[in-house]
């Protein structure tokens, strides 16, 4: 059974007042002969046991019933199996960032950068020494209108009002970026909602408040039909043919998964190229068989392949550029990092400008649902983890809606024509 009290604290008269937290202190006056005052404190304190184990917590409140009914609530929750100790509750925004950035690091995960840069621009000028805890609904919806809001907007709504009555204005370099679309906020809001779950795993909080998330309207649709992509393809420089051409076959994401391919994972033999578990976005490996197209892509990377292992050349990269080294106009293989530039130009050249080199993953994936692929197998060949994420790269263009209607007519047949004249 817990109960309820008001601490007593102690204070040297003596001392000017000085407050005896030690026993050593106080010890130490009343031996001195010093005036000590006895005074309680003005919150209420309770005390309750779990495991065995006697805890004191400040209430923070000055009404006594106040403090019972958080007694209460501690004692249904310890009754309830929940885990309960002083500190819960307590747990600032900080330390949520701090333990959500040692989540990323412990995990690998690549996107550490841009989350810490997510955290420290937007989320932590707007939350700071805030306890996680008194986070609300309310808060997060403020956040939103804030982000979604003009600079002028927040200039004016963004100065702090201290104890003494006093605003003080935030430094420039403390205001939350502006103006930001509804994906952006997103991300920002999937964050704190990992910060909350991590909260409650550590025993930290005991729940989270509701994150409403807003309706995405930026999903691109961009895909290449089979003539614009050649014509493109065609405007490239020939390194970078090579890729473009793996990438329209494989629907492969080109910077994390095509351009970093040794030949070490190309099997032909076997007719496979293989991706290693821990290397992909979703971290499984992936195979995916040899088609014609495909064959012939590599083959002709495997023939330079070997023409520079024969003058000593070792290239382990299946895509790779030739590169002047110092002045005496050598050229060494080097892989290919980024090719924006010629893609830029190659898409202006081509008469479709605007493109951008993620499109072929999306062509990829309605080139396969046009071949009659299964959705299983799809998602298989190209990393696609959830069916709704595949779904939206299964982009339906003009000539898949012509085709259905010539579908139609054809299933209709001549009877059909004749009864509509």
């Amino acid at each position: 059974m817990g109960s309820v009290y008001r601490r007593l604290k102690h204070f040297c008269v003596t001392c000017n007042g000085k407050r005896l937290d030690r026993t050593a202190d106080r010890t130490a006056c009343e031996a001195a002969g010093h005036v000590i005052r006895d005074a309680k404190s003005a919150h209420y304190w309770i005390k309750y046991t779990r495991a065995g184990k006697s805890h004191n917590e400040s209430s923070g409140f000055t009404r006594e019933q106040d403090a019972k009914g958080l007694l209460r609530k501690r004692e249904g929750d310890i009754e309830a199996g929940r885990p309960v100790t002083p500190k819960v509750g307590k747990m600032s925004f900080e330390e949520g960032a701090a333990d959500l950035l040692a989540d990323y690091t412990a995990n690998d995960k690549r996107s550490y950068s841009v989350v810490e840069r997510r955290i420290r621009k937007h989320l932590t000028p707007f939350f700071e020494r805030r306890r996680m805890a008194n986070i609300t609904t309310a808060d997060i919806r403020a956040y939103v209108v804030m982000r979604k809001a003009t600079t002028e907007t927040v200039t004016q709504a963004y100065d702090v009002t201290l104890r003494d009555g006093t605003v003080k204005r935030l430094p420039e370099r403390h205001r939350p970026s502006t103006g930001a679309s509804n994906a952006e906020i997103n991300r920002e809001l999937a964050l704190l909602k990992r910060m909350f779950t991590l909260a409650m795993q550590a025993a930290k909080l005991l729940y989270r408040p509701h994150i409403p998330m807003l309706k995405e309207n930026n999903v691109r649709t961009g895909f290449f039909e089979r003539e614009p992509f050649e014509s493109v393809l065609a405007h490239l420089p020939a390194e970078i043919q090579p890729v473009i051409e793996f990438a329209y076959i494989t629907g492969w994401r080109i910077a994390s998964e095509v351009l970093p391919l040794k030949w070490r994972q190309v099997d032909f033999d076997a007719g496979e190229i293989r991706l290693d578990a821990g290397t992909t976005k979703n971290g499984e490996g992936r195979v995916f068989p040899f088609t014609t197209d495909l064959r012939t892509v590599l083959k002709s990377q495997h023939a330079e392949h070997e023409r520079l292992k024969k003058v000593g050349q070792i290239e382990p990269w299946v895509f790779f550029r030739m590169v002047a080294e110092g002045r005496g106009g050598d050229k060494k293989p080097k892989p290919i990092v980024s090719f924006s530039k010629a893609w830029k130009s190659a898409c202006r050249a081509a008469g479709c400008p605007g493109r951008i080199p993620h499109d072929l993953r999306r062509t990829a994936v309605r080139n396969f649902v046009r071949q009659g692929i299964p959705e299983r197998v799809a998602m298989q060949l190209t990393g696609h983890k959830t069916p709704s994420v595949f779904q939206r790269y299964n982009i339906v263009s003009d000539g898949d809606l012509k085709d259905a209607a010539r579908r139609m007519n054809a299933a209709a047949g001549p009877s059909a024509k004749q009864g509509r004249g």
